[in-house]
């Protein structure tokens, strides 16, 4: 019994870490039309990165060296967790009926520099 709670306890240790941080990642393939500039983009980025804080949610942008779509670039939103993340996107899809709303505004700015998408993808990280 002893060497059964000895186990336990040892076995709580070792796996709360893991299970206390799940980032979740939100990975959208990205390519900029050829009146944009990555300057423009990153911009844009800056701009988003303000609106979505106020969600928890943060976006840098990885620009391949080695990779079979060197004109891709990925998006990499972060945010907490799964639920923090449909949070921000909820508040994202329903500022869309609203041109006024910055989401918005910023899909606009989105869809001026960007071609659509064709790839994207959710992760939780550990």
């Amino acid at each position: 019994m002893k060497k059964l709670l000895v186990l336990t306890a040892f076995l709580t240790v070792l796996l709360a870490p893991v299970a206390a941080q799940a980032d979740h990642l939100d990975v959208i393939y990205v390519q900029l039309k050829e009146d944009c500039s990555f300057p423009d983009y990153l911009a844009i980025i800056g701009d988003f990165n303000k609106w979505a804080a106020d969600y928890g949610y943060r976006t840098e942008i990885a620009v391949p060296l080695q990779s079979e779509q060197l004109g891709t670039m990925v998006w990499v939103g972060r945010s907490k967790n799964a639920e923090t993340f449909g949070r921000a996107w909820d508040a994202w899809r329903d500022a869309q009926m609203d041109a006024s709303s910055v989401p918005a505004k910023l899909q606009a700015r989105f869809d001026q520099c960007t071609k659509p998408l064709t790839v994207r993808k959710g992760y939780d990280t550990y």
